[in-house]
């Protein structure tokens, strides 16, 4: 079995106490080292419907922003913050232990382990077969060339691996119960490796593209799916994070980041 990660001790430098969704929960993260969290976690976990009432693991889950954002907006959900390096789930467990989060935590843990394994060795390092009704993934998207980092930990969270979008999206289809869901964000060159992996595992498809403004390219996909669903790609409307002029936000982005909306309308 995975260990389980260490929390970290009043004195432990360099992190930040930030707030999420207007305050209603609160994230324990490196200041410095490692991934910070932001607009993308909080679009990540805006997929997931409204409704939702079950069990998410929330793989690559760093100190835990998609995954307790999920809870946050769904009073009913239950999550498991799966991180691979000790040190980001140490943050995530600290997360879980604040005062600001005593709302939540009871219905979150944290699971050290890779989400890459296969097989028994998936089922030993605590991800059971069709143990989840939900995953949703955050994946160290960059190519190397793109996010050059002494940092480990910031390299580890950032820099994609070879076939990263077919080990995790496996994994995936492993541990999500029978038309269980799946969402993923990434870059919009990445759809083609995502919608490989997803091909014979989940359906039902749906792409929605992230864009800084309306006139600019987009930077982000988000791609939801339904395990063993057979239905085909759906494209549907564009996020704009900021209006035509202006540096501020756009409303609707504005609400997604705040867990007041969900990402797809449902």
């Amino acid at each position: 079995m995975s260990a389980a990660p260490a929390a970290l001790t009043p004195d432990t430098p360099a992190h930040t106490v930030d707030a999420f969704h207007r305050g209603r929960f609160w994230l324990v993260q490196p200041k410095h080292g490692g991934h910070r969290a932001g607009m993308d976690a909080m679009m990540l976990a805006a997929s997931v419907p409204s409704a939702f009432g079950g069990r998410l693991a929330d793989f690559g889950s760093g100190a835990g922003a998609a995954g307790l954002a999920v809870l946050s907006r769904c009073p009913a959900a239950r999550a498991v913050l799966v991180e691979r390096a000790a040190e980001m789930a140490a943050f995530a467990s600290a997360t879980l232990a604040h005062p600001g989060n005593a709302h939540l935590s009871d219905r979150a843990s944290v699971l050290v382990a890779d989400v890459t394994v296969s097989g028994q060795a998936r089922a030993a390092a605590g991800l059971a077969d069709n143990d989840f009704d939900y995953v949703i993934m955050n994946p160290p998207f960059n190519a190397a060339r793109d996010r050059a980092t002494p940092d480990r930990l910031r390299k580890e969270a950032h820099v994609m691996e070879d076939g990263l979008f077919e080990s995790w999206i496996r994994s995936a289809a492993a541990v999500v119960r029978p038309r269980g869901g799946l969402a993923v964000i990434a870059r919009p060159e990445q759809l083609g490796a995502i919608l490989d992996a997803m091909s014979g595992r989940f359906g039902d498809a749906e792409m929605l593209a992230v864009h800084p403004r309306p006139d600019a390219a987009a930077i982000r996909i988000i791609v939801r799916a339904t395990l063993g669903a057979r239905g085909k790609l759906a494209i549907r409307p564009p996020l704009m994070l900021h209006p035509q002029s202006g540096n501020g936000p756009d409303g609707r982005s504005e609400m997604i980041a705040n867990g007041l909306a969900s990402l797809f309308g449902d």
